[in-house]
C-alpha cells in the first residue's frame, strides 16, 4: 500500500457491484493538467511582476537611466579601479582619477562634434540644396511614373527646410528637456562617483541578508553581472573605436563634410547591435550623396560594407565573444522591447541587461553549472 492509497476514499458500489473511488481535491493538481495550470498561475504571476517592475522604471526613467549609465560605466572601469587599489593608490583617489578622466573624454568628444557642426554646418546645408538639386535632375532620367511636379514640390520642401531657422536651430540646440538632462547628468556623476569609490563595499552591504548557500550565490551573481557589463562595454567601445576610425579616414579623404561629427555618430551608434552600424553607415552615405556626388557616396558605401564585414567577422568574434553569447534573434528582441520601453537609451541599455540575465543564469547553480531549465541535457544540433 502506497501514501496515495491512504487518500483514496471508497464510497459505496455502484449497480455494476465495482466501488466508486472518490479522489480528493487535491488530487486534481496532482496530474498533467493540474500540474499546467499550476505552472501557468505561476508564470502570470510572474509577469504580473515584471510588468510591474517595467511600469516603475518607465515612471522612474529619471532615476532609472542614470543609475544605468553609471552602474554600466562603473563595471567598464572596475579593472582599472581594481589596478589603482592594488598598487597602492587611496580609493578616493583613483575614484577621481577614473571620473575625470571619464568627464575629460566624454566632454571633450561633445565639444569636438558641438565644434564641426557650427564651422561646417552652413557648408553643409549649401552642398544638401545643390545636391538635392542634382538628385531632382536624375530623378527625371528615371522610367518611373514620377510627375515632374511631384519631384519639384518635394525638392522646395527639402530646400525651404534645410535653409530654414528652425532647421539650424533645432540642429544646434534643439534639447527639448534640458532640465531634466541637466539634472540627469549630475546624478549620475554623483551615482558613478559612489559606485566606482564603494562599489564592492555597496554591493557587500546589499548582500547581508545572504548566508551559506545563498550568499555564495549572491556574490557569484554579482561578479558575473560586473564581468559581463564590463567586457560589454569594452569590447564595444573596441569595435566602436575601429569602426569610427576606419570610416572616418574615408570620410576626410573624400572631403565629406562632417566627416568628424559623422565619424562620432558611427562610434555612438556601434552601442546598438545588429542595426547601430547600419544606420551610421547610412547616414554617412546619405551625406556624402547630398553634400558631394554619386561617386562619393558609392565609395562610402564601400568602406562602410568593407568596416562592417571586418567588424562582424573578425572583431566581433574576438573581442565580444565571452562578453555577449546572446543569439542574434534575442539580441533583435531584446532591442526592439528597449526601443519600444525607452526609445533610443532604451534600445542602448537593452543589450546589455540582455546578457547580464544570461549571465546570472549561467552560474545559477555553481561556476559553470547554470539553472536547471537552461542547463543544456542532451546533444543539440549545431
Amino acid at each position: 500500500m502506497g501514501w496515495f492509497d491512504h487518500t483514496r476514499k471508497t464510497a459505496a458500489p455502484d449497480e455494476s457491484g465495482r466501488p466508486v473511488v472518490k479522489r480528493p481535491a487535491s488530487a486534481l493538481w496532482g496530474d498533467g493538467f493540474g500540474r499546467l495550470a499550476t505552472r501557468s498561475v505561476q508564470v502570470i504571476a510572474i509577469l504580473i511582476v515584471v510588468i510591474g517592475v517595467v511600469f516603475v522604471i518607465t515612471q522612474l526613467t529619471l532615476v532609472f537611466i542614470p543609475l544605468s549609465i553609471a552602474l554600466i560605466l562603473a563595471a567598464a572601469f572596475h579593472p582599472l579601479m581594481h589596478w589603482m587599489r592594488r598598487k597602492g593608490l587611496p580609493s578616493a583617489i583613483a575614484t577621481w582619477i577614473a571620473l575625470l578622466a571619464i568627464v575629460v573624454v566624454l566632454g571633450g568628444v561633445g565639444y569636438l562634434i558641438y565644434v564641426a557642426v557650427r564651422n561646417q554646418l552652413d557648408e553643409l546645408i549649401d552642398s544638401a540644396a545643390q545636391g538635392i538639386d542634382h538628385l531632382y535632375d536624375w530623378f527625371l532620367t528615371l522610367p518611373f511614373d514620377i510627375s515632374e511636379e511631384q519631384i519639384s514640390g518635394f525638392r522646395d520642401s527639402a530646400v525651404d527646410f534645410l535653409t530654414s531657422s528652425q532647421f539650424g536651430s533645432g540642429a544646434l540646440a534643439g534639447v527639448g528637456a534640458a532640465s531634466n538632462f541637466l539634472v540627469g547628468l549630475f546624478f549620475m556623476i554623483v551615482v558613478l562617483f559612489y559606485f566606482l569609490k564603494d562599489g564592492p563595499r555597496i554591493w557587500e552591504f546589499l548582500l547581508r541578508p545572504f548566508e551559506g548557500q545563498q550568499y555564495a550565490r549572491a556574490r557569484r551573481i554579482g561578479d558575473k553581472a560586473v564581468d559581463t557589463l564590463g567586457g560589454y562595454v569594452r569590447g564595444t567601445a573596441a569595435v566602436a573605436a575601429v569602426d569610427a576610425i576606419g570610416i572616418g579616414i574615408v570620410l576626410f579623404a573624400l572631403q565629406v563634410p562632417l566627416a568628424l561629427p559623422l565619424a562620432v555618430i558611427v562610434f555612438v551608434l556601434a552601442f546598438i547591435p545588429l542595426v547601430g552600424a547600419t544606420l551610421a553607415g547610412a547616414l554617412a552615405v546619405l551625406v556624402a550623396l547630398v553634400a558631394n556626388d554619386p561617386i562619393t557616396a558609392v565609395w562610402v558605401l564601400v568602406a562602410v560594407v568593407g568596416v562592417n564585414q571586418l567588424e562582424g567577422n573578425f572583431l566581433q568574434p574576438i573581442l565580444m565573444g565571452r562578453s555577449l553569447k546572446l543569439h542574434p534573434l534575442v539580441i533583435l528582441v531584446a532591442l526592439t522591447a528597449g526601443t519600444i520601453l525607452g526609445g533610443i537609451v532604451g534600445a542602448v541599455l537593452s543589450v546589455p541587461i540582455a546578457a547580464v540575465a544570461w549571465g546570472v543564469i549561467s552560474v545559477w547553480n555553481g561556476e559553470h553549472e547554470p539553472a536547471w531549465p537552461a542547463k543544456q541535457k542532451r546533444p543539440e544540433p549545431q
